[in-house]
């Protein structure tokens, strides 16, 4: 056997001494099971005759202790039983997406060994204002969010874990002020999740103590009031987001966060302009200000972020030429200016060909007017036709992430598939559809509703395949419907209503299958779903020609057959008479 053989004996009999789970350990954990009223089949995985150890969604150290309870996503139904605060070596403990009701065992919350614990997406409920303060504990993560706790969030409760770096408390129904002590009980504090509660009052001046957040959010609540100039000092900073709120005031003091990626004030009553410092956010990735009051022209400055991927602006009152936009920013995927630059011109260069990597591009209700740039072909620039986004689906990965809020009780963060949609709507532009069009094949939804668009349908449309909306009412477009969009299967949403369209509808494919409104406000169309039936007249005219010709071919029949019928008789008298 050589030198393999000593190996394997020794490894043998160490293997022998191996030590399982002790009886306390398991029977805690067999504890935690029959408390639930749904366990998800882990009663009968977890066999009282076996080292816990090798249990499913358990981990132990080397010395056979428990160390990690990993049960998320398993459909456990149930309170939490406080037997689980008896694993003495228990480090991680994760029981988030269940079905999980009652309170919060204090025994966990005060853990001497827990650091991670992530109860997150389930039922649990109660107020956590009265729990103790303990002695020192290690807890680093602690996730509550998601779940159906109320109450005033604690303030002095979690003083004990000075070692806590992350706090998600987010989607929950917290009320009262957010408390600061965060800043002195907690010096270690890096993320900081509170949205989507029901938090009220000001921004709290004493966050700006808490020098080490790199990410603080409080979207979606009841906050008021100024941006404290306080929440400038926090110069770590790299996610702040405050979306959702009634928070006022400008946004003097921005630059100094130089290390922010993400800046979310969007859905507030923020006023003012975006300050030229702007440009000192070199890191910054996504900008989102939509939903707010303020105004005047963008900063060229805002050009030297080129780290920009998202700018969302949409509804506001900024104004100004479009020329100005965002040249520099060649990495720009979102781009999102609707209701802004009312009644202002297109520009009339060929400087807005820039964004080689946009994806979804918006200047919806803004009432511009004039041409697109008349350098390009057709009055829809063909640069837009070249985005290489929108095109094919090899320029870049199919997802990215974003931030997905499906309702305020369901919370998401994940890599997501962000459509493509070219959305022009709204506006007063001219010309013709391009033929080019046909190139985007990556689009999903396609925009150009209320202009003032000529011309006809290109054929070219149907081979946008992956067309799920398509919307090209309210302009005056002419000419048939191309019978080949019968090629869009997964079209969903389709509106051709309000032009000046003419000719049969098809009556098979696709569009047999939309309603009446869809194809409205085109007087010359016809087809079974409308009042104009197509060629109702020509058949009624085909009917009384056919008639006229019956009753003719009737009268000469019958005629010929008198004159035969006559003839005949005179030459029977005339044969008598002459006989």
């Amino acid at each position: 056997m050589g030198l393999f053989g000593p190996a394997l004996v020794a490894l043998l009999f160490f293997a022998s001494l191996a030590i399982p789970c002790t009886e306390q350990e398991k029977s805690s954990l067999l504890q935690f099971v029959s408390e639930l009223s749904q366990d998800g089949a882990l009663g009968s995985s977890w066999d009282n005759a076996t080292d816990c150890c090798k249990w499913e969604g358990i981990s132990c150290s080397s010395e056979n202790t428990v160390t990690d309870v990993f049960l998320a996503c398993r459909n456990l139904e149930g309170h939490i039983s406080p037997s689980l605060g008896n694993l003495t070596s228990l480090l991680r403990l994760n029981l988030s997406h269940n079905l999980l009701s009652g309170g919060l065992p204090l025994e966990l919350v005060f853990s001497k060994s827990i650091i991670v614990l992530d109860i997150s997406f389930n039922l649990l409920h109660g107020d956590l204002q009265g729990l103790p303060s303990s002695t020192l504990q290690p807890m680093q993560v602690l996730n509550i969010s998601s779940n159906l706790f109320t109450g005033r969030f604690p303030s002095t409760s979690w003083e004990a874990m000075k070692g806590l770096v992350v706090l998600n408390a987010s989607n929950n129904s917290f009320t009262g002020q957010i408390p600061t002590t965060f800043c002195v009980s907690m010096p270690s504090i890096s993320v900081l999740e509170l949205s989507y509660n029901q938090f009220s009052g000001g921004i709290p001046p004493g966050l700006g103590n808490c020098s080490m957040l790199t990410s603080l959010d409080a979207g979606s609540n009841n906050l008021s009031g100024n941006l404290p100039d306080e929440l400038f000092n926090l110069t770590l900073l790299e996610h702040l987001s405050f979306p959702h709120n009634q928070l006022e005031g400008s946004l003097r003091g921005i630059s100094k966060l130089t290390h922010l990626v993400t800046l979310d004030l969007g859905g507030n009553r923020i006023s003012g302009n975006i300050p030229n410092s702007i440009g000192d956010l070199k890191r910054l990735e996504e900008l989102h200000l939509d939903g707010n009051s303020m105004s005047w022209e963008l900063p060229s400055t805002l050009g030297s972020c080129t780290n920009l991927r998202t700018i969302n602006l949409r509804r506001n009152m900024f104004s100004g030429e479009l020329t100005r936009i965002l040249r520099s920013c060649r990495n720009l995927a979102t781009l999102l200016i609707g209701r802004n630059f009312m009644h202002e011109a297109m520009p009339e260069d060929d400087r807005i060909d820039g964004f080689k990597n946009l994806q979804v591009f918006s200047i919806s209700r803004c009432s511009l007017y004039g041409k697109m740039p008349p350098c390009f072909t057709g009055e829809i620039p063909a640069a837009l036709m070249e985005m290489p986004m929108l095109k094919t689906d090899k320029v870049a990965p199919k997802a990215f992430e974003i931030p997905i809020y499906l309702t305020q009780s369901l919370q998401y963060s994940k890599p997501g598939s962000f459509p493509k949609v070219l959305n022009l709507g709204a506006n007063n532009l001219t010309g013709v559809i391009p033929k080019e069009i046909g190139q985007l094949k990556e689009l999903l939804s396609l925009n150009l509703s209320f202009n003032k668009l000529s011309g006809e349908i290109p054929q070219s449309i149907c081979n946008l395949t992956n067309l799920e909306v398509l919307d090209l009412s309210s302009n005056k477009l002419t000419g048939v419907i191309p019978t080949t969009l019968n090629n869009l299967h997964f079209l969903s949403e389709f509106n051709i209503s309000n032009n000046d369209l003419e000719g049969p509808i098809p009556t098979m494919g696709q569009l047999s299958t939309f309603p009446n409104s869809s194809f409205d406000g085109n007087p010359k169309l016809c087809g079974p779903m409308l009042a104009h039936y197509c060629g109702s007249s020509e058949k009624k005219f085909s009917t009384e020609v056919a008639k006229k010709m019956d009753e003719r071919v009737i009268f000469v029949i019958a005629f010929g057959a008198f004159f035969c019928v006559g003839v005949l008789y005179d030459q029977i008298v005339l044969s008598r008479f002459f006989g």
